[in-house]
């Protein structure tokens, strides 16, 4: 497959293009300090940018830096984090700061190829950093960047096939600026970014206004939308959830740890069960001398990349605090509200604190 080139290199478009009409204010451009790309970075993974802002702000307010964010406990990254979703972001943010320190001496690699090997940090992410911070001719190949360039190029072929994702890899790098990469990379890497968000969106693209029109393999066609092509769709499950609230007379509620892995892994969450009846098992517990009200709330819906999750809670109001089973801990409003809680146990224990249900 050819690249095309007509009217200046895409490169070179693409670079002028997002000096005038690109990105340019977000905070995370004003530097070139591969802690704050990297944690923007991450941030953006599939998130907004409007959402990014002020956790991008909390979170430099709190950790201004890798060695900061190192020492933190878990639970506090957890909390900060709490309601930007796809929670292992955050247990490997923590662990790639923690490994920067003892296998880096706090510094971030200067190349694409080292950055990778650290938690959290793909390719594409790898060759952002080091685009972004230290000029390195690297592509990078996001979601956004993907479509730009399969249908920039045509490019058919499934992008379920490893084989053929290298093939989009290689034809990504052949087009790579090659001249003042010092001030060239920043442009390109993030000119191709900001074409996916704002002109070719995955539906109805304003092709009109791409300074890659005149190259464009799919504009030609007139059919930009058949690409990317890939034939392996996410397969969606629903899961029914039983939540119990329970709450002392001290306003404190029963928090356990999720598992490691799976869902919310290692976040503080209200007990869940699979069915009634195993929630029932563990209302027994409580002891009916103890127990002042049990209360069936608003079931709901919180939908998830690849899941459903059918959530019905519960809310029982005890008068003493026991030890239930379980790893778990009676936390209060003001000590729940800093660790690392599941939006929507988050919004849940608000709730029933204002007694909005």
């Amino acid at each position: 497959m050819s690249v095309p080139a007509v009217g200046g290199s895409v490169a070179e478009r693409v670079v002028a293009w997002q000096v005038s009409h690109g990105r340019n204010h977000l905070p995370w451009q004003q530097t070139r300090d591969p802690y704050r790309v990297w944690l923007s970075e991450i941030m953006l993974q599939q998130t907004q940018v409007v959402t990014v802002l002020d956790y991008y702000a909390r979170f430099l307010d709190r950790f201004p830096d890798v060695g900061a964010l190192a020492k933190a406990p878990q639970d506090e990254v957890m909390g900060l984090w709490s309601g930007l979703g796809y929670y292992s972001r955050a247990r490997n943010l923590h662990r790639c700061a923690q490994q920067v320190m003892v296998d880096h001496g706090g510094v971030f690699p200067r190349s694409a190829e080292i950055l990778a090997t650290l938690p959290g940090i793909g390719r594409s992410t790898a060759g952002a950093i080091a685009a972004f911070c230290f000029s390195e001719r690297v592509p990078i190949l996001d979601a956004n960047v993907r479509r730009v360039l399969t249908r920039l190029l045509a490019f058919d072929k499934d992008l379920a096939s490893a084989k053929n994702e290298r093939l989009l890899w290689d034809l990504a790098g052949s087009l790579l600026p090659t001249h003042d990469l010092n001030s060239a990379m920043p442009r390109y890497t993030q000119g191709l970014m900001d074409l996916g968000a704002s002109i070719c969106t995955p539906r109805a693209p304003d092709c009109s206004e791409c300074p890659l029109m005149g190259s464009c393999m799919a504009w030609r066609t007139k059919d930009p939308e058949r690409y990317p092509v890939r034939t392996r769709k996410l397969t969606r499950r629903s899961e029914s959830w039983q939540l119990t609230i329970v709450r002392d007379g001290q306003g404190r509620v029963w928090l356990q740890r999720r598992p490691s892995t799976g869902i919310w892994a290692g976040m503080h969450c209200v007990p869940v069960f699979s069915d009634e009846v195993s929630r029932a098992a563990f209302v027994s517990v409580l002891g009916e001398s103890s127990k002042v009200s049990q209360e069936e709330l608003q079931p709901f819906v919180h939908v998830l990349t690849h899941r459903d999750l059918h959530l019905h809670p519960t809310l029982i109001d005890v008068d003493i605090a026991i030890n239930l089973p379980g790893d778990g801990v009676w936390l209060g409003p003001d000590q729940w509200q800093v660790v690392g809680l599941p939006a929507p146990i988050r919004k849940l224990l608000e709730a029933t604190q204002t007694q909005l249900w």
